[in-house]
Order: C-alpha cells, then sequence, then structure tokens
C-alpha cells in the first residue's frame, strides 16, 4: 500500500489501484492512517457533510466494492475496520525509520538515510481535513528525522552522508532555517570554511528575496567569528583607515598637492610634530 507521492495499492505483484473508486480509495486511505476505528468514526470522518445514516450507507457501499476488486485488504468481519494482516503501507515504515534514527539508544551504524520512495508528501492533490493534517504531521516528521541524521553523521564524521540528510531537508523546506544551520555546521566541522560561508550567504540572500527578513542570531553565531566588517570605521570594526590623498586635503584648503603624496590624519603623531615654521613639503616627504 503505498499513500506517499500518490495512492497506489498492489496485491503481490498485481496493481489494483483503478480498480477502486476514488470512494474506496478514500476507505481505505483512512484506515491506513487510523489503525481500528469504528465504522461510525470512519463514516463520520468521510462523509461529514451528510445525515449519519446516509454517511453510513456509502460505507456500507463502498466496502462492498472493495470486498469485489480486492477482499484481502481489509477485514470488515466486526464494528470495527482494520487493514488486514500482512498488508504493507509505506507511511508506516516512514514512521518506523523516523522512529529508529531519534531514538538517542540507536547505534550510529543503524542511522541511515530513508529510501527514496519515503520522500513524498502523503496523497497530494487530496483536501480532506484529516489527509492535511496527516500530511503536515509526517512532514515534520521527516524533517526532523533528517535533521537529526544530519547531526549525528556529522558527529560520527561521516560527513558526505551527513550532507545529503541536510540537503533532504532544505530540499523539502527550503527557507526551513534549522536544515541550512545543519549544512553550514557539517562544513564548519569538515574544516570547509569557505563552503560555510557560502551556505550561510545564500540562504540570507534567500531569505531576504522571499520574507524580507535576516537569519536569526542563531545562523549568524555560527560564521560571525570569521566575518569582516563590510564598512571601516564601522561600530565594532577593527579595520584600520586609509590615510587620505593630499589632493583631498588641498581641496579642503590645505598645501598644494604632489603625485603619488598623502597627508597623515588629523591627530597623527607626524602632524603633532610638525613645527609651525617648518615647510610643508618636509612634513609630506619626511625630508
Amino acid at each position: 500500500m503505498t499513500l506517499l507521492d500518490g495512492f497506489s495499492v498492489r496485491a503481490g505483484r498485481t496493481p489494483v489501484t483503478d480498480q477502486l473508486p476514488r470512494s474506496v480509495q478514500r476507505v481505505v486511505a483512512h484506515l491506513c492512517m487510523a489503525g481500528r476505528p469504528s465504522r461510525a468514526a470512519v463514516s463520520g470522518h468521510l462523509w461529514p457533510d451528510v445525515p449519519e445514516d446516509r454517511a453510513q450507507a456509502s460505507l456500507r457501499s463502498a466496502l462492498w466494492r472493495l470486498r469485489r476488486s480486492a477482499p484481502e485488504i481489509v477485514d470488515a468481519s466486526h464494528d470495527t475496520l482494520r487493514l488486514a494482516v500482512g498488508v504493507r503501507i509505506d507511511v508506516h515504515e516512514l514512521t518506523t525509520w523516523a522512529e529508529l534514527v531519534c531514538d538517542p539508544r540507536t547505534g550510529t551504524d543503524r542511522v541511515t538515510l530513508p529510501r527514496p520512495a519515503l520522500l513524498g508528501d502523503l496523497l497530494p492533490g487530496w483536501y480532506d481535513d484529516w489527509v492535511l493534517l496527516e500530511r503536515d504531521r509526517l512532514h515534520q516528521l521527516r524533517l526532523h528525522a533528517l535533521e537529526t541524521v544530519a547531526t549525528r553523521l556529522c558527529t560520527a564524521g561521516r560527513h558526505a552522508e551527513a550532507l545529503q540528510a541536510a540537503h533532504l531537508a532544505i530540499r523539502a523546506e527550503p527557507l526551513r532555517e534549522s536544515a541550512h544551520r545543519t549544512v553550514v555546521r557539517i562544513h564548519l566541522a569538515e574544516g570547509n570554511l569557505a563552503e560555510a560561508m557560502r551556505a550561510h550567504a545564500a540562504f540570507r540572500d534567500l531569505l531576504l528575496r522571499e520574507l524580507g527578513i535576516p537569519p536569526t542570531r542563531q545562523m549568524q553565531e555560527l560564521v560571525s567569528r570569521w566575518q569582516v566588517p563590510a564598512t571601516a570605521g564601522a561600530p565594532g570594526s577593527t579595520r584600520a583607515g586609509r590615510p587620505r590623498p593630499v589632493a583631498a586635503a588641498a581641496t579642503a584648503g590645505a598645501l598644494p598637492a604632489r603625485p603619488g603624496d598623502t597627508i597623515p590624519e588629523p591627530g597623527h603623531p607626524a602632524r603633532r610634530r610638525q613645527s609651525p615654521q617648518a615647510p610643508a613639503a618636509r612634513v609630506l616627504t619626511g625630508r
């Protein structure tokens, strides 16, 4: 049973999806997510806008069609409904993988990337309320699990796999800062400072372009120790100011400039040592 990236059912190696009307698919998908609900609960979730007796009639019709097309999928012999024993569901595989990699008791050798088939969204194109809630829940579960995998693999020195996990999270949610911070940390752990700075700058520009906001302090602190102030003389800047050209001083009313000459900044020791009677050229050339 496949719910990620679309609904699909196979009996052995035989696809049976085309034999199931949409109403039947909704019943099967709901059972995949709900476990073992009562018939009344299923009909209420799937047909909330119709009278109860009509909703239950719609459920009975869907179960009858399901028994004709794929009788081995659902056990409907009691007041509760459930999937038959032995039915495999990709959503359950995703949940099991996420629980495993997020468990601190799991050894690093068992922390792996998910199968590509587990990276899709739940039932794209379905807009039932219960589908939207489950889609967001699984999306967040996958993102947190991928970031956890990236962090744990980075700590274990498996940087290439760690970067793959972090980038999978970014692909799923391009504006997610925690995933971008993970990428920067992995580059720093490898000693790749230039790549870390490039990853930081790329996210900063993306965030500014899409939302008009800067990254958080958490992101900024990752690279702040290596950043060079953009403007000399700005608060906190340690960059020394450049000497002014004499031509600029001449424009302000100082002595005539000569090609290549510079004049010290006001307060410079050379200016304080200048004698009032000494020629200005001596201050400028050292003669």
